[in-house]
């Protein structure tokens, strides 16, 4: 199997624009999350939100042309292709867009005819942006609930590996809607504060918006230390179409999957990056796969309580933080996280923690049953 590397990232988000901006703040603990009282519901909620003043137009010439989420998109875009050089109008450097909504917003603030139908649909939005760039490459478009972003990083190796591609520009991104919102209440899934990770009082999740960007390669990078996407894989419940297994049978069986691909033994990972999105039932199916893959004494840290859940971009820009952590030999704290509260016990990391870390597992799952996880390495 081809080596894949990972040669530049990025986030936007409500903390900061750059991925390093957004690693000094989480090493500090800052979080994105407030209180809002704004018109896309009649009560008060927390959420990570972009001010409403926040301006992307300055990535494009012409913004009217783009939405904010296709402009968030191409901002983070934009920033990771300037760290890499990677050629986009190469036939072999892949576009891989990540979403769960795209341009759902569309529909409470447009008349909907076949006009806002066709730009509700990610292709569309995929295909502007990819003009924006002038990629020549086919498009992928992945939206595959809130492991979407998981999907599309394995998908984007799967390319280079078999071959097909020597570069992918894996982009996510997400927008908070009253669509969005309304949605998780009706589920009684959102908290009343800003949400706790595998603590003993959590009470659901905090939404959060961003975009983030991993440009995976073939080619070794000049840094003086790269990581590797070394394994990935897939798995399904088949439970419910939003209730997650209750044993943690099929996210233990993508973990396994991964880590055997990786070609690493389970006892060589150093920490392990959880979906970890605060509600009842995640945070008890996470902690029941992590003893069925015997690392309950391996960290683990969910970085909703910075972020908020950012669906389509969640499992690309928590896999970017595990990208620095490597790089810096850190593993971040679970903001929100006090006492246990999982049937099984897990090593939640509560303060920041130093070491010497190789090996990292990233975990994601999500409605329909759906399960990610993969292994990022320090290239030897």
């Amino acid at each position: 199997m081809k080596p894949v590397f990972i040669v530049s990232d990025n986030i936007v988000s409500p903390i900061a624009s750059t991925a390093n901006e957004n690693f000094d703040l989480l090493k500090k603990g800052v979080s994105g999350i407030q209180l809002h009282h704004a018109t896309m519901a009649p009560e008060p909620f927390y959420a990570s939100l972009f001010n409403e003043d926040m301006d992307f137009a300055g990535s494009v010439s012409n913004p009217g042309a783009y939405t904010k989420f296709e402009q968030l998109l191409i901002a983070s875009i934009q920033d990771a292709l300037l760290l890499s050089g990677t050629d986009v109008t190469s036939t072999k450097t892949a576009l891989i867009i990540s979403s769960t909504k795209g341009n759902i917003s569309l529909i409470e603030s447009e008349p909907v005819n076949d006009s806002v139908k066709n730009r509700i649909a990610l292709h569309s939005s995929a295909r502007a942006i990819a003009n924006h760039f002038h990629f020549k490459s086919d498009l992928v478009v992945v939206s595959h609930a809130c492991i979407s972003g998981l999907v599309a990083l394995i998908t984007g190796m799967r390319l280079l590996q078999s071959g097909r591609c020597d570069n992918a520009v894996i982009a996510g991104a997400d927008i908070i809607t009253q669509f969005i919102l309304s949605g998780f209440q009706s589920f009684h899934a959102v908290s009343d504060e800003p949400c706790r990770p595998f603590d003993a009082k959590r009470n659901g999740i905090t939404l959060g918006e961003a975009a983030a960007t991993i440009i995976l390669s073939v080619k070794k990078p000049d840094a003086k230390e790269s990581i590797l996407l070394s394994g990935g894989a897939i798995s399904n419940d088949a439970n419910h179409i939003s209730g997650p297994s209750r044993t943690g049978a099929e996210l233990h069986q993508a973990i396994e999957a991964a880590v055997q691909e990786a070609g690493i033994q389970k006892n060589a990972i150093d920490f392990i990056s959880a979906h970890g999105t605060a509600t009842v039932y995640n945070d008890e199916m996470e902690s029941k796969a992590i003893n069925l893959s015997g690392l309950q004494q391996v960290p683990v840290n969910s970085l909703k309580g910075n972020y908020g859940h950012t669906l389509g971009a969640a499992g690309l820009l928590e896999t970017v933080a595990c990208v620095h952590s490597l790089k810096e030999n850190i593993i971040l704290p679970t903001p929100g996280f006090k006492d246990p509260g999982t049937s099984q016990p897990l090593a939640v990391s509560s303060a920041l923690q130093t070491g010497v870390y190789s090996n990292c597992l990233k975990t994601a799952s999500g409605f329909g049953g759906c399960n990610a996880a993969i292994v990022l390495r320090k290239a030897i």
